[in-house]
């Protein structure tokens, strides 16, 4: 018996990251394959801007008010499938690095996907998230210009009442809370609009909201956030 300690096995997040990096490091080269898959559910994220995010109302073209935008975004899946694999009931967070204007793309992202999953859904996210499944995330081949990493996490996301948490072990703890309308059962909210995620976004602000990985170190306490019911989906048939 060699003296030598076994070499533990590599970690999905390098595997997964290496395979990703060589395939998508430029935008050029990835083309979307319309495939059949939704996602029904809620988005919410808390960026780096100032209250209210102008990229929601420009579409982006306007700068972030701090000249970029610096985001985690929380996504729970209701409903959902990739190639009839049920997504039902699945987490993920994501960090997002964007230098400039949204439009102008050159995004840099990390993907958290629920432990949870089974290897055809990570499988499938990470496509639907890198915009290679077509459909409403294909803009993303255009937009994001490097995936620095996905892994699987324990991704937990808490929707109750008016605030919103997620917490993917200490690299992601961020907790937001929906900004009060005249109303008090209506919260400010922008309807009707053509703005990526979904057409009724609800604002928000950050309470306690941490990221740390991939060498980045952020706070948004305090700052603009969202919160956007979704229901995503792919042409493929």
């Amino acid at each position: 018996m060699s003296d030598t300690p076994d070499t533990p096995a590599p970690s999905d997040r390098l595997r997964v990251r290496d395979r990703i990096m060589q395939q998508m490091a430029n935008p050029l080269r990835r083309k979307s394959k319309p495939t059949e898959w939704r996602m029904k559910g809620e988005l919410f994220l808390n960026c780096s801007c100032e209250v209210f995010c102008p990229c929601v109302v420009s579409l982006g073209a306007h700068p972030p008010t701090e000249g970029h935008c610096h985001a985690w975004m929380a996504i729970a899946i209701d409903e959902g499938h990739f190639e009839g694999e049920p997504l039902d009931g699945l987490n993920i967070g994501l960090l997002v690095d964007i230098p400039g204007r949204m439009a102008e793309g050159n995004w840099k992202v990390a993907a958290y996907v629920d432990d949870r999953a089974s290897q055809k859904a990570y499988n499938g996210l990470l496509k639907i998230l890198s915009g290679a499944a077509g459909g409403t995330t294909g803009l993303f081949t255009m937009l994001v210009s490097e995936i620095i990493g996905a892994e699987r996490e324990r991704v937990e996301i808490t929707r109750e009442g008016n605030r919103r948490t997620i917490m993917v072990g200490r690299k992601i703890q961020g907790e937001i809370e929906t900004l009060a309308g005249k109303s008090p059962d209506h919260p400010v909210m922008i309807s009707n609009s053509k703005y990526w995620m979904g057409p009724d976004i609800i604002a928000a602000r950050g309470i306690k909201s941490k990221l740390r990985d991939y060498g980045r170190v952020w706070d948004f306490s305090g700052k603009s956030a969202e919160i956007c019911p979704i229901d995503w989906s792919g042409p493929g048939r």
